[in-house]
């Protein structure tokens, strides 16, 4: 199988099986989804589900969590990884939007990475789940499954190498949906350790199949 035909295989598998696919992030603005992301770095989604109800009812917007305290801030993170840096990010966040963008979260790549705790993975969630744009959020598990099913080739050895080949194939229109094919299939199917292939439905298309069963 070519590796057009491959991803003709998988973008057709998921289009059928998975037309709805989306953020498992719980949020109703560019502004809550923002603060979800930050904190979802190394942490589970179910997890910042839990902390961030809390945390919109008190900061309802950019102003309000611009004017937090680290100590009042603290509190309502503690239980998610990193919170020492978290807490400091978002207030960081809310101050720089305040302050470079007039209060709006902006929606382009290299504006989102001039905020605190913004990196390029998460500014490129940001504008493909908001705005629908053709980017590609490279996390563990969208490195993992793209590397396994074989989308992108083994010398692609960084985030962004992996994100230029798989933008690069995936129609444009795609992408942004594509993201999350490949982060819900890492999570629940393709796992790190022991991936669940009897449960696969791209088996006939993956690389690591034909090499497990050969």
């Amino acid at each position: 199988m070519t590796r057009k035909e491959r991803y003709q295989f998988v973008i057709d598998y998921f289009q059928h099986h998975a037309p709805n696919a989306e953020t498992e992030l719980i949020y109703d603005s560019p502004f809550q989804l923002l603060v979800a992301v930050i904190l979802s770095a190394q942490c589970t989604d179910k997890r910042v589900n839990m902390t961030t109800p809390a945390i919109f009812e008190k900061y309802p917007d950019v102003e309000s969590l611009s004017k937090a305290s680290f100590d009042e801030l603290f509190p309502f993170i503690k239980s998610i990884s990193y919170p020492n840096n978290k807490t400091r990010h978002l207030i960081g966040m809310a101050n720089t939007v305040l302050e470079k963008f007039n209060g709006e979260i902006p929606m382009t790549v290299d504006e989102l990475i001039q905020l605190p705790g913004v990196g390029r993975k998460t500014a490129n969630v940001i504008t493909s789940v908001v705005d629908q744009q053709p980017n590609m959020a490279v996390d563990t598990h969208v490195f993992r499954v793209s590397k396994r099913i074989g989308l992108v080739s083994e010398s692609a050895s960084t985030p962004l190498a992996v994100e230029k080949q798989l933008i690069k194939e995936i129609p444009e229109q795609l992408v942004h949906k594509a993201h999350h094919w490949l982060i819900l299939h890492g999570r629940y199917i393709c796992v790190a350790r022991g991936p669940k292939c009897e449960q696969c439905g791209i088996r006939p298309a993956c690389r690591y199949y034909e090499k497990l069963i050969n």
